[in-house]
């Protein structure tokens, strides 16, 4: 990073974790230098503090920008083969995408046994979007960072311990849970749809605890209402802390392994080889992390089209 140097080992690790962060600064904030503000005032955060005085509506630019340009990628890959497929002779990018897309079906039909169109394009989506977004985990720490502060001192005037840049968009919350409240809406939906209030309301109030008697059945209806909520909620939780916090963890272990590197020869060649065995175990799991959220997204709608008695 520029002026590495000058960081301690904390402020390294801080910097790493704070995001370019866009958003109103209140009247009367002081800044990091000292200035005071007259009126609310639009503007890149320079500090974690000021990052965090902006509020709900301050957008993380870094992890907005990323996250689209990523699935920007996704898209124009995957129509360039579909345009360009070839019935002879596959290329090795349409063999690659057609292996992924095969992949994605044969789960979908194996665990979603209803008729949905949007089902299988949604589970190859979240399958390759959120892969890309992991695999930026495995990006050298300090390289693209490096090259934003350079852009910031540079083009933009601007401090570069002051220029922020986080390149993994599945280690920032926002992203993660917001596509999990996106797939519970989707669940919501289709249940009420396939199931109608009544049938909803009833799943939510009749199990796991049911009785032939009236009676019973009534006072039983309050604790499995609380006990299928809670299973109901977990549900965008589960999908978004779970990627968020494999991630976020990934992150963490590169960061201190980069930390080695000020230590001298010896410790460098010794992170050297933490990176390499990290980087090769990370790859499982960038993996397995888009897998399960794309597997958990196939069982949820799938539970959401149960009209049966069993749960």
């Amino acid at each position: 990073m520029a002026s590495e140097h000058s960081l301690t080992s904390s402020e390294y690790i801080q910097h790493h974790l704070t995001h370019l962060t866009w958003g109103k600064l209140p009247a009367g904030f002081e800044r990091a230098d000292g200035t005071v503000l007259d009126a609310p005032t639009w503007t890149l955060a320079t500090t974690g503090h000021e990052a965090s005085s902006m509020g709900f509506m301050s957008v993380n630019l870094d992890t907005l920008g990323w996250s689209l340009a990523l699935g920007l990628i996704f898209f124009v890959i995957f129509r360039m083969v579909a345009r360009k497929v070839v019935a002879d002779v596959p290329s090795g990018t349409q063999n690659f995408v057609e292996t992924v897309v095969e992949f994605v079906q044969d789960n979908v039909k194996s665990m979603f046994p209803y008729q949905n169109k949007m089902v299988a394009p949604m589970a190859l989506t979240i399958l390759v979007w959120v892969f890309l977004m992991n695999f930026m985990d495995l990006i050298a720490i300090d390289l693209l960072p490096y090259g934003a502060q350079l852009f910031g001192e540079h083009v933009l005037g601007m401090d570069p311990h002051h220029v922020y840049f986080k390149i993994v968009p599945s280690t920032d919350p926002n992203i993660t849970m917001g596509m999990a409240f996106f797939v519970f809406l989707l669940i919501l939906f289709y249940s009420f749809r396939e199931k109608g209030l009544g049938g909803f309301l009833g799943e939510l109030s009749l199990h796991p605890f049911s009785s032939k008697n009236m009676i019973v059945q009534a006072l039983f209806i309050p604790v499995n209402f609380i006990l299928e909520f809670v299973n109901l909620i977990a549900k965008p939780v589960s999908l978004g802390l779970r990627l968020f916090g494999n991630m976020y963890a990934g992150e963490m272990i590169f960061i201190l392994i980069a930390l080695t590197y000020s230590g001298g020869l010896g410790m460098g060649v010794f992170g050297g080889f933490l990176q390499i065995l990290w980087g090769m175990f990370h790859i499982l799991i960038i993996s397995l992390q888009a897998f399960i959220f794309m597997v958990l997204t196939i069982v949820y709608m799938s539970m959401a089209y149960d009209t049966g008695e069993d749960h």
